[in-house]
């Protein structure tokens, strides 16, 4: 089964390290980052998608992060 992720956080070093920690329990990038700005919050909001192929069959129940 193929799993699906949105990683999204304000533009830091910490949103960074999510991805990378992503990254590094085999989920791969889909597709580039985005970004928008949040005017309440004044600052700049990154999403990055990311995917990876695992065994057995979805749930909807199921953590994504565990995987």
């Amino acid at each position: 089964m193929r799993l699906f992720r949105l990683i999204t956080g304000v533009d830091d070093s910490e949103f960074c390290h999510r991805v990378t920690q992503a990254l590094n329990k085999g989920w791969e990038l889909s597709g580039p980052p985005t970004l928008t700005y949040d005017a309440a919050k004044g600052a700049t909001i990154c999403g990055q998608a990311v995917i990876k192929d695992v065994e057995g069959e979805y749930s909807p129940d199921m953590k994504l992060g565990d995987y």
